[in-house]
């Protein structure tokens, strides 16, 4: 039942196998063996798209609301289990280093059942490949499959050494960044562009980039060196800028656009063990982000 549902909530035997951690024709011989014991056929099969029959959706209307109940009950039950066991947790650097690193000690002696792994990288991870329970996301999220915690939101910001404006000047139109240098990401960006506020509405600009970093900590490193100008979150930069070793540019035609930030980890309808409930639920508590 569970896996049917997955199939139809994510579109797809592949979408549903890699969800629940099957092969797909694992996930294909499930539902055509429940198919069988049913006694009709619940889905539509063709090469380009899947659709329910009549009586599948019906079924999973009912298989929907079935697995939430169990959820809740299995959840109510297991309220009061101990965390305990190990935690794996995937971090962007610039918010493990600036936020998470400094809660790990609290949140070890508050759990001394739970031992962690934390890694920061700056990539995305797809959390069954990497074998992850927890990963912090900044930015667009795109796999519906993931159960969501939203952490705060932060202001994006154009930055650049004074060093490198006292060479080059500062750009008073965000059409200028085109005779400029820029600092990118050696991954791929949901937002390629940076958004700025002009009389036709919101345009991208960006100057070419002539050096890529691999993760913020690094970018920022480059923008303080000197490099050129680089978009950051406010909270990885907003020390930079207070003691004036980064200057914002162009404040007042870019849009301040905010990028949430969020806890993410593998949903379904099996309650989530106590130790990824209880690290989840501490750093959302604890998290203060300065632009959130």
């Amino acid at each position: 039942m569970e896996v049917f549902a997955r199939v139809v909530d994510l579109g797809g035997f592949t979408a549903a196998a890699r969800a629940c951690g099957l092969t797909p024709s694992g996930v294909s011989k499930l539902i055509t063996r429940l198919e069988t014991r049913l006694g009709t056929r619940l889905i539509h099969r063709s090469t380009r798209r899947l659709s329910l029959t009549p009586e599948g959706q019906a079924f999973h209307a009912r298989a929907v609301r079935i697995l939430g109940e169990m959820e809740e009950a299995e959840r109510e039950a297991s309220a009061g289990a101990t965390p305990r066991g190990h935690l794996r947790v995937n971090s962007n650097v610039p918010f493990g280093m600036r936020h998470l690193i400094p809660l790990v000690p609290e949140f070890l002696a508050a759990h001394p059942g739970v031992t962690i792994d934390l890694v920061l990288s700056d990539a995305v991870v797809d959390l069954m490949e990497e074998q992850a329970d927890v990963a912090i996301r900044t930015g667009p999220l795109r796999d519906s499959s993931l159960m969501i915690r939203k952490l705060g939101s932060t202001r994006m910001v154009v930055v650049a050494s004074p060093a490198y404006l006292e060479r080059h000047g500062t750009p008073g139109r965000p059409e200028d960044l085109a005779r400029h240098k820029g600092i990118g990401w050696t991954f791929p960006r949901t937002i390629g562009g940076w958004p700025f506020r002009t009389d036709n509405g919101i345009e991208e600009h960006m100057p070419p980039i002539i050096a890529r970093a691999s993760d913020g900590y690094a970018a920022r490193l480059l923008a303080l060196g000197g490099v050129g100008f680089a978009r950051m979150a406010h909270f990885q930069v907003d020390a930079d800028i207070a003691s004036g070793a980064l200057m914002p540019v162009l404040e007042d035609v870019h849009p301040g656009g905010s990028e949430d930030i969020h806890a993410v980890y593998l949903g379904g309808f099996s309650p989530q063990p106590a130790r990824v409930r209880a690290f989840v639920d501490f750093i959302a508590s604890r998290c203060r982000l300065p632009d959130a």
